[in-house]
């Protein structure tokens, strides 16, 4: 497997498997991989012939006060990570590589990036859509795979890549899991032996969305309020939003139909935990 520090090295790499007809599938990551990055490069092997995994910690998704500094950084682990499941190359650039100046060129998709996390998190979807528009420029992948769970992420990259006519296609993945429903995150790491018992109040949340819209419940103001009171029989979780929106263009519902997005993000202690199910809502 190759490690690629800069943009030229990778481009290299890429430039030889396009030469020998391979199709190449490309994995974003800001590194820490767990299983839920496993799967997606996995997802990549089976589809592709050649696979980049993209580790780096972008700073211009992170806002003022995030955890961009303590964000985990355990490079060895994932490049073990990526040569059990049979990624081809690790591009792993500095920030200087990717930002070597003032940048003043930025890629902003409207509408999807307001709601949900785009309301907590100002100015976070410029930064992923900014860093994916180039690491997809730099790579020139086939195909890009995401994770089901960073869903507004995912609806915000394929709108980016239909609009501009960017020519690769956007696999999203379903969303890995903890036994105890938990949603695999890097970020779980910070959760203390407390609040690691405590966060699967999330899941629980969202099954109980899923199956008051499978009995039939159709008031998206009694499903949101059965799935706060689920949340709140945990006194550490903090609720910043619960969603019920449209999957395709994240608009606010009053009624449940077609295919839903039941989205959730809370805080524990000082980590923010997002999750999120999709529930097609048959028509009548």
């Amino acid at each position: 497997m190759q490690v690629a520090e800069t943009i030229a090295e990778i481009r290299a790499c890429v430039a030889q498997a396009h030469k020998a007809g391979k199709s190449v599938g490309f994995v974003p990551t800001m590194g820490a991989l767990h299983a839920g990055h496993a799967s997606l490069i996995d997802a990549a092997v089976a589809k592709c012939d050649y696979v980049v995994v993209s580790v780096f910690v972008n700073p211009t998704q992170f806002g003022p006060g995030e955890d961009f500094n303590r964000y985990p950084r355990p490079f060895k682990k994932d490049v073990a990570i990526c040569e059990k499941h049979g990624a081809d190359a690790i591009f792993t650039p500095s920030a200087a590589e990717m930002y070597p100046r003032e940048n003043l060129t930025w890629v902003s998709v409207e509408k999807l990036s307001e709601p949900l996390c785009g309301r907590f998190r100002p100015g976070h979807f410029r930064g992923v859509a900014t860093v994916c528009t180039k690491l997809f420029n730099i790579v020139g992948p086939d195909v890009a795979f995401f994770g089901q769970k960073d869903a507004q992420q995912a609806v915000v990259i394929r709108r980016m890549v239909a609009d501009l006519n960017m020519p690769l296609e956007i696999v999203v993945c379903p969303t890995m899991r903890e036994p105890d429903g938990l949603a695999m995150s890097s970020r779980n790491q910070y959760l203390s032996p407390g609040e690691r018992k405590d966060a699967p109040a999330v899941y629980r949340s969202l099954s109980r969305g899923r199956e008051l819209i499978e009995a039939g419940e159709r008031n998206v103001d009694v499903i949101r309020a059965r799935m706060q009171a689920t949340l709140q029989e945990v006194a550490s979780v903090s609720v910043e939003y619960i969603g019920i929106i449209d999957a395709e263009t994240l608009e606010e519902l009053d009624r449940v139909r077609g295919r839903v997005l039941v989205a959730v993000a809370v805080r524990l202690g000082s980590t923010r935990l997002i999750d999120n199910i999709l529930v097609d809502v048959p028509p009548g």
